[in-house]
């Protein structure tokens, strides 16, 4: 047990540092195009822009890393931070702080993120924005600091240690067994922590020196995955064989090696490939002189020819490198697969395993699968928009109906996309706000909807949940479906308003938080949160009805939770639809739910939507509104 803790705790930490890499990833193919095309042994050296190559692995780089990590911690705010504190360690070190980053980052965004939790609810109304920019500032001119002048020459000298270990290996002929650790690192994903954090930094002071190093090729070589990959589509078996020739085209030419790993781990016996091919590549490369000026950026064989020096004995050694590598992974994995007794390979289950190992759902099992795989013992359903208070109410109320007649007893929530976590195993958005949802929670299972009062995915949801359901204590998880919230003022028939004309969605809009200011619901600035969370994503519900509600930041804004009703027989246009029901909502501290699911259940039938909107006087409507 304690053994499957330290290897999950292995992965998680490699795929954390993973994701501060990815996203810059195109940043580095920029500063590897400009240095393969600018510098005195480029493609076409040109003395002015080649300053660009020293700022942009100096500073650039190592940056956009530390502001990722903090930004992993602790949003935007973290990101910043994370930013500002690797400033001190971009500065205070001579080489590319890659690893310095990758420390420094993520602390500053966990430390202001403990900052803000330490005071929230405790900053006086009007201070927000004094106390989070200067608490910000101080932090990360704290850290900055320290950076400079302890983590930076710290980092440096654990860099020098390495490089010498480096250097030692290479004299003791050597260096081909990094592939025992490289080769497996990479399935764990840690390959990024490895080629980015150890060997870019130490690469780049060989390859100024010497005009180049082959510490950038020990992870990026695409040979041991390419070995595998024609292996599985000469001697394999079943989608495994099917899929591997696109595989093999992919991750030679376009340099995504993570798309290899699912083959690998069917048959773990072939970590043994890909070891011996990293290794003979290596070895070659050695051999014969191989070697690169620039990090390779994707791994694939065309990156790899743009940063190679312009000498024919390099391209041979490299391309050498490459085709041992590939060769000796591809007799070994053929081995493999003629003497293993396992009848078919599942490529589906594989790329599902690697999901686990990962924590999140991989672009890979998309290349494999129709869609991702239905979450067994379902357990919390979550709605989210951007604000966690209107539409996502709404859907939540008539899901959690749908749920309770089916006879299922699943705990469907809802919330701001913002405060998802990532216990939610079933996430449903708005069409244009699922991917922000997917990058929340990637490991939840999403569905996206375009209608939230008449969706057809409901049904096929409830469906879904038949046989999928945790057998946890039922009751707990159905009084965390009731809501107990009860208040009369939420909805009077004054903020009822019959036959309105608008000339258009903000006229409307504005009308509704005017009316919500009138009754005492609201702050004057709540009007205009509302406007701006419709230019975000559109409030129209479905079925003829919209909800204009405040951005997540407004909620400060609402003194106590009520609503308005708009009449509009004639309609008015919410980009592209027409709205004759227009509710306008403020939410507070969750007493607005009760009401909120009312109108939900009543709006997902047209019929009472029609009754609504041919009333003739307020009590009218609010009669139809209370009977569910």
């Amino acid at each position: 047990m304690a053994q499957s803790k330290s290897k999950l705790a292995v992965q998680k930490f490699g795929n954390f540092l993973s994701s501060m890499v990815m996203p810059n990833i195109a940043a580095f193919i920029a500063w590897g195009l400009i240095t393969a095309l600018f510098i005195p042994s480029g493609f076409i050296p040109n003395e002015e822009l080649n300053k660009l190559v020293s700022p942009m692995v100096s500073f650039l780089l190592p940056i956009l890393i530390g502001y990722t990590g903090g930004k992993l911690m602790h949003e935007h705010r973290g990101g910043v931070v994370g930013a500002i504190a690797t400033m001190g360690v971009v500065v205070g070190a001579d080489i590319p702080m890659f690893l310095g980053a990758m420390i420094m980052g993520p602390l500053g965004g966990y430390l202001i993120k403990k900052f803000d939790q330490a005071i929230e609810g405790k900053v006086k109304t009007g201070f927000e924005m004094l106390v989070n920019n200067f608490s910000a500032g101080i932090l990360g001119g704290i850290l900055s600091i320290l950076s400079f002048l302890i983590v930076g020459p710290a980092v440096a000298i654990f860099t020098g240690w390495l490089e010498n270990g480096v250097e030692w290996l290479v004299a003791m002929k050597l260096l081909p067994l990094t592939s025992i650790l490289i080769e497996p690192g990479k399935i764990l994903f840690l390959n990024n922590a490895i080629n980015h954090g150890i060997l870019s930094p130490i690469g780049t002071e060989q390859a100024h020196e010497a005009g180049k190093s082959i510490l950038f090729l020990l992870e990026a070589n695409p040979g041991p995955g390419l070995g595998v990959l024609l292996a599985f589509s000469i001697f394999g078996k079943g989608t495994a064989k099917r899929t591997a020739p696109g595989a093999a085209i992919i991750q030679f030419l376009g340099g995504i090696h993570e798309i290899y790993f699912p083959y690998i781990l069917m048959r773990p016996i072939l970590f043994l490939a890909v070891i011996l091919g990293g290794m003979s590549g290596v070895f070659t490369m050695l051999l014969l002189g191989g070697g690169l000026f620039a990090p390779s950026s994707p791994g694939s064989i065309l990156a790899i020819a743009a940063v190679t020096p312009h000498d024919a004995g390099t391209y041979l050694a490299n391309f050498a490198g490459v085709f041992v590598a590939a060769a000796v992974s591809f007799i070994v994995a053929m081995f493999v697969l003629k003497t293993g007794k396992q009848p078919d390979e599942d490529i589906d289950d594989a790329a599902n395993k690697m999901q686990e190992m990962k924590g999140k759902k991989s672009s890979v099992t998309g290349m494999f699968t129709q869609s991702q795989g239905f979450p067994q013992n379902v357990s919390k359903i979550v709605f989210a928009c951007d604000a966690g208070m209107g539409s996502s109410a709404m859907g939540a109320s008539l899901l959690r109906k749908k749920v309770k007649e089916a006879g299922l007893h699943v705990n469907v929530t809802n919330t701001a996309i913002s405060n998802l976590t990532t216990d939610a195993e079933i996430v449903i958005t708005q069409d244009e706000l699922t991917p922000r949802a997917k990058n929340k929670v990637p490991s939840a299972y999403h569905i996206s909807v375009d209608n939230f009062l008449s969706s057809p995915e409901y049904d096929k949801l409830i469906s879904q949940l038949h046989g999928h359901v945790t057998e946890k204590d039922h009751e707990e998880l159905a009084a965390a479906n009731v809501q107990n919230t009860s208040d009369d003022t939420l909805l009077l028939e004054n903020n009822i308003f019959l036959n309105m004309e608008f000339a258009d969605k903000e006229e409307a809009i504005r009308f509704a938080g005017r009316a919500l200011v009138n009754g005492g619901y609201v702050a004057e600035s709540y009007v205009e949160a509302m406007i701006e969370r419709d230019k975000i994503t559109s409030t129209y519900m479905g079925n003829d009805v919209a909800i204009p509600h405040g951005t997540e930041e407004a909620k400060k804004a609402v003194l106590k939770s009520g609503f308005t009703v708009l009449q509009v027989p004639n309609g008015v246009d919410f980009n592209g639809e027409k709205v004759r029901l227009i509710f306008g909502i403020a939410g507070k501290d969750g007493t607005h739910l009760e009401i909120l699911s009312g109108i939900a259940v009543t709006c997902s039938d047209m019929e009472n939507i029609e009754k609504m909107v041919q009333a003739t006087s307020a009590k009218e409507i609010k009669n139809i509104l209370d009977e569910n």
